[in-house]
């Protein structure tokens, strides 16, 4: 009997013990989200102008449902590379919340890098 209730006492201070699911305090994502965060990026590459000694570059941007970029961002080589990566990789990332959020789905085409960028008038762009 007393193997009993010990067993039962511990059964019970076992269950106290027990995962709970939490709550899920994360605030939904919106679209007007990923604008604003995408509107900023494309101020931000557009601040910078280019020549033929600074050249220019693409990186991808976005985050395709099934994997991948949807687009690649062309900009010129004189911005902070390091800051301009840690906004869209925060971008990439804050949509691909998004994607699970509203189960979106995307055409699961493979985006290629431009072959070709370069700078005219001051801007970079892709040179076909």
């Amino acid at each position: 009997m007393k193997t009993f209730l010990k067993l039962l006492a511990i059964f019970l201070m076992l269950q106290s013990f027990t995962c709970s699911k939490q709550a899920d305090n994360t605030e939904p994502i919106s679209s007007e989200t990923l604008t604003a965060k995408k509107q900023k990026i494309v101020t931000y590459i557009n601040s910078f102008t280019c020549s033929d000694a600074v050249g220019c570059s693409s990186i991808a941007f976005g985050a395709k449902p099934c994997g991948g970029p949807w687009e690649y961002l062309v900009f010129s080589n004189a911005v902070n590379l390091p800051e301009l990566q840690a906004m869209v990789a925060d971008y990439n990332q804050t949509e691909i919340a998004y994607n699970l959020q509203t189960g979106r789905a995307s055409d699961c085409m493979f985006v290629s890098p431009p072959a070709n960028v370069g700078c005219v008038n001051g801007k970079c762009g892709i040179i076909n």
